[in-house]
């Protein structure tokens, strides 16, 4: 029999483990394909998504001076350190964003014997992991109703704070309501274990403007499977209700029917939106959802 179990209020928080995991992934994902988008997102409407010289208000980097530049442009100090003359480049406030949600409702904080870790552990590290990826890559990543997007190199500790700090969101099964602007990217990490109507609902608040997005849904393996015979009990981890099963092996039929239902509900919702939908088990690698997310916002560029 498999066993299962469900985490507190307490363990559905990012700590050390969430945020050593988080990096250590990133650390793996290669950066070729977040070059492919900077690249693309060049070409057109005035989205940049990368760091780049130009006149914005942060400090980028040092460069030689260059022959037939205005001397103004010398910053003396740095030059006086050297044998040569230096310019101070500023870093070019581009108009793109990425915005992360995570699920941390009490849904996402049940897990099973067959997984690797519960769904909540799972979304954290993918969700930090995801935004250190990016903010290496050159962009600015943010929480939806929580942070302000951002470059900072400190982005796993900056969103482990915010989470920390949001309480309400251990009882939020859906994202905030939020005004992406046109060509931002969403990318909405939970297990969507609602009725798709409200999911529908908030992908097309968030789509108003022309954002862009991805759900990606993080699954049990037995929420799949559901490999139960005999009695058993059924326990909803957000409405506190049980449900006593007299021939589980019977009932699995009809469950498996539903999720099929269900999965292709989300998919319609994220195709209207021109959304993309990804599905995430527990006991495969985290590396893999986060290297799929990673290529679907590197390969889609400017529209």
């Amino acid at each position: 029999m498999v066993g299962t179990h469900a985490l507190g209020s307490e363990r559905r928080t990012p700590g050390r483990r969430e945020s050593e995991g988080a990096t250590a992934l990133s650390e793996k994902m290669p950066r070729l394909v977040l070059e492919a988008r900077r690249v693309s997102s060049l070409l057109a409407h005035g989205l940049h998504g990368r760091r780049r010289a130009g006149p914005g208000e942060s400090f980028w980097q040092f460069r030689p001076f260059v022959t037939g530049e205005a001397a103004a442009r010398v910053d003396w100090r740095r030059s006086a350190r050297d044998d040569r003359l230096y310019v101070r480049e500023r870093e070019w406030e581009a108009a793109h964003n990425i915005w992360l949600w995570i699920d941390r409702s009490a849904s996402m904080g049940f897990a099973s014997d067959l997984a690797s870790a519960s769904k909540v552990e799972r979304a954290l590290v993918l969700g930090l992991a995801l935004a250190d990826a990016f903010v290496e890559g050159g962009e600015r990543v943010g929480l939806l109703g929580l942070t302000r997007a951002t470059a900072s190199r400190g982005i796993v500790e900056r969103m482990i704070q915010a989470l920390v700090a949001d309480r309400a969101g251990l009882a939020q099964d859906l994202p905030p309501r939020a005004s992406p602007a046109r060509f931002d990217e969403v990318v909405l990490i939970g297990d969507f274990l609602t009725d798709p109507d409200r999911i529908a609902t908030a992908v097309q608040s968030l789509a108003g403007r022309g954002s862009r997005g991805h759900l990606l849904m993080v699954v049990d393996p037995i929420e799949e499977t559901f490999p139960f015979t005999g009695q058993a009990v059924l326990h909803d981890l957000e409405g506190e209700l049980s449900l006593d099963i007299g021939d589980a092996g019977a009932w699995g039929d009809r469950y498996r029917a539903r999720i099929a239902e269900h999965r292709a509900a989300l998919q319609a919702i994220a195709r209207q939106q021109g959304w993309t939908l990804t599905i995430h088990r527990t006991d495969r690698p985290a590396s893999e959802a986060a290297l799929r997310l990673a290529t679907l916002i590197a390969a889609r560029g400017p529209e």
